[in-house]
């Protein structure tokens, strides 16, 4: 059943977004990541204190494809 929209305002979308005005069946937004992150990473806080003398994050991957997301309709 149609419906009836007013104005719309869009300021930004994200890379794996979706916006529809309308009528759907189905929306699958897909996306993939791999991050990298040391020792001391993704800490939240007001007076965090981190020490670390000697630290490395292995960022070698062998593997050509990790999660591939083609075929997943």
């Amino acid at each position: 059943m149609p419906a009836i929209v007013g104005i719309v305002q869009v300021n930004s979308i994200g890379t794996s977004s979706v916006f529809n005005i309308g009528d759907v069946y189905k929306i699958m937004p897909m996306a993939t990541v791999k991050t990298f992150a040391g020792a001391g990473s993704f800490n939240t806080g007001d007076a965090i204190e981190v020490y670390n003398h000697i630290s490395s994050t292995n960022t070698y991957d062998q593997d050509g494809v990790d999660q591939p997301i083609s075929f997943t309709t």
